[in-house]
């Protein structure tokens, strides 16, 4: 496995002898282009990281999470994934650390494990992605994307305990009045 990426430079580099193509010169330009997109979105990802570390160490998730997991609990997410989904649009790594300590805390087979693995693999780190992409090609209005792209990691929560239950067995198909199926979540009160 260790001699993949040799062979494949070797590759590459062959390819480009044959071709007649000057590699070292076109390899210094792409280093070129790469070190000015690394300039131009490195700010934003600094800044990033930074509020990241200041709401975890300054206790602002936890404060957070406190005040939404009765609401949480109410719609049926487990309490223990409430700090992931509020952190897993903003720190991939963060969500990682998390998702590891969920695992060791209720372990990988738990009804909190499974759903975090589901949001884990479902859902993206949206305000990286905005500040990566839209930085590098200097976008400044974003206009309805961060909207749509944290709706859509409010679904993949959602989606995520329901996938859970549905394939764990907390949701159930029932047949309807109609000759259809139909899914149904018992929430207890």
């Amino acid at each position: 496995m260790a001699i993949i990426m040799p062979l494949f430079a070797t590759v590459v580099v062959l390819y480009g002898l044959i071709k007649r193509v000057p590699v070292f010169d076109l390899f210094i330009k792409g280093v070129r282009e790469g070190v000015k997109v690394l300039y131009t979105i490195a700010p934003t990802i600094i800044g990033l990281v930074f509020a990241v570390d200041l709401l975890r160490s300054s206790g602002a998730i936890d404060v957070i999470c406190n005040f939404i997991s009765p609401a949480a609990d109410f719609l049926g997410f487990p309490k223990e994934i409430v700090p992931m989904v509020l952190l897993r649009p903003v720190s991939g790594s963060g969500s990682t650390a998390l998702l590891t300590a969920l695992y060791e805390d209720c372990g990988p087979d738990s009804f909190a494990g499974r759903v975090a693995s589901v949001l884990a693999g479902s859902s993206e780190t949206t305000f990286y992605a905005v500040a990566m992409y839209f930085g590098s090609i200097k976008v400044k209005k974003i206009r309805h994307t961060l909207v749509a792209a944290l709706l859509a990691d409010f679904t993949a929560a959602v989606m995520s305990v329901l996938t859970v239950r549905l394939i764990f067995g907390k949701v159930r198909p029932k047949k309807s009045n109609f000759g259809g199926w139909y899914f149904y979540v018992k929430i207890q009160l």
